[in-house]
C-alpha cells in the first residue's frame, strides 16, 4: 500500500485530521506509527463507540500499532463508581471491543490506573497544569461538567490527564469523536511546552442519540448497544427520532451514513409491493436524496436499518455468549 492509499484509508469516514500534512510526514517517517483511543468504562458499549473502533481497524490496515485505553481512573473522577467497579466494567468493554474486531493480539489494551498512578505521570500532570489557564481547562471539560453550577476540581483535572495519557502511552496519533477536539487542541498547544511532540489528531463524527439528543450515550438511554438482540434493536429504532424528509441531525440516517454504507456495497430498503417495492442504493447520498424528497418513509428506513445493524452485530452477540 503506497502513501496516498494509506492516507486515504486513515481519512475515510472521519470529520477531520489535524493536520493532513503532519499525517503524511508521520507515515513517511515511521514504518509503524502508533495511535490510541481512550474509552471511559461507564456504561454499555454502543454504536457511538463503533465509529472509533472502526477507525482503529482502518489504522491497523494502514500499518499503525493501536492502543485502547480503558480509562478507569477517568470514570472514577467522573464519579461513575468505585475503582473496583470501573475495572470490572473495563474488562467487559474490552471483550466488546475484541468482538468488534480489535483482536487482543493486534491491539494493545491498557488499563488507565496502570499508568496514571505513576510518579512521572503525575509530575507531567502538574507541569501541564502550570502551562494551562483555568479558563482553558474549563473549556476542555466535557459538556456535562461545563453545565454544572459548581463542578468539582476533578472535572478540570480530567482533561489534563487525557493530554498526559498521550505522552504516557507513547503514541503519535490521538483518535476520538469531535467532542474530544478541545482536549486534543490543548495537547497540541501545550505538550511541546513540556518537551513532547504534538500529536496528530483524528476526529470521527458524533452520532446523535436515538431521541435526537446531542450524542448517543448509555447514561441518556438513547443508544443501541453492540450486544443488543435483534428484537431490541428493532424496538429501539421504531421509536427513534426520524422526521419525514429531514436529514439534518437525523440519527437513523447517520447510522446509514457512518455504519451501514461503509460496511455494505449495496443497501436495500425493503417495502411492500403496494408501496412500490424494494429500493436499492449504492451510496448514502442517493438514499438521503430520496428520503428528503419523500420517496422513502421513515418506518421503512428504520426497519431496514434494524436488519443491517443486527447482521453487523451478530458476531458480537455470538462472541459474548
Amino acid at each position: 500500500m503506497d502513501l496516498d492509499e494509506r492516507v486515504k484509508l486513515v481519512e475515510r469516514n472521519i470529520s477531520e485530521v489535524i493536520t493532513r500534512e503532519e499525517l503524511r510526514e508521520l507515515l513517511q517517517r515511521k514504518a509503524q506509527p502508533t495511535a490510541y483511543v481512550g474509552y471511559e468504562p461507564s456504561g454499555r458499549v454502543h454504536l457511538g463507540h463503533v465509529l472509533t473502533v472502526n477507525k482503529l481497524r482502518d489504522l491497523q490496515d494502514a500499518g499503525f500499532e493501536v492502543t485502547v485505553l480503558l480509562a478507569d481512573m477517568h470514570a472514577y473522577l467522573n464519579r461513575k463508581g468505585s475503582l473496583e467497579d470501573m475495572r470490572k466494567l473495563a474488562e467487559y468493554n474490552k471483550e466488546c471491543f475484541i468482538a468488534l474486531g480489535l483482536e487482543e493480539k493486534k491491539a494493545r489494551f491498557v488499563l488507565g490506573s496502570e499508568i496514571q498512578l505513576r510518579r512521572d505521570y503525575f509530575l507531567d500532570v502538574q507541569r501541564l497544569a502550570l502551562e494551562t489557564t483555568l479558563l482553558r481547562a474549563k473549556r476542555s471539560m466535557d459538556l456535562v461538567g461545563r453545565k454544572e453550577e459548581n463542578p468539582r476540581v476533578a472535572r478540570v483535572l480530567y482533561p489534563l490527564m487525557q493530554v498526559v495519557d498521550i505522552v504516557a502511552l507513547g503514541v503519535d496519533v490521538a483518535v476520538g469523536g469531535m467532542d474530544q477536539r478541545k482536549i486534543h487542541m490543548l495537547a497540541r498547544d501545550n505538550l511541546p511546552k513540556l518537551g513532547y511532540r504534538a500529536p496528530v489528531c483524528i476526529h470521527t463524527p458524533i452520532i446523535h442519540g436515538l431521541d435526537g439528543g446531542e450524542k448517543m450515550s448509555s447514561s441518556m438511554d438513547n443508544f443501541i448497544a453492540v450486544d443488543d438482540p435483534e428484537s431490541e434493536i428493532r424496538r429501539k429504532l421504531r421509536k427513534a427520532f426520524c422526521p419525514m424528509g429531514e436529514a439534518a441531525n437525523n440519527p437513523v440516517l447517520e447510522l446509514y451514513q457512518y455504519l451501514i454504507f461503509p460496511r455494505y456495497p449495496k443497501v436495500v430498503i425493503k417495502r411492500p409491493e403496494k408501496f412500490g417495492g424494494d429500493l436499492e442504493y449504492r451510496s448514502y447520498e442517493e438514499l438521503e436524496k430520496d428520503f428528503t424528497q419523500g420517496e422513502v418513509h421513515p418506518q421503512d428506513l428504520k426497519e431496514s436499518a434494524a436488519r443491517y445493524l443486527s447482521d453487523m452485530l451478530s458476531s458480537v452477540r455470538e462472541y459474548l455468549k
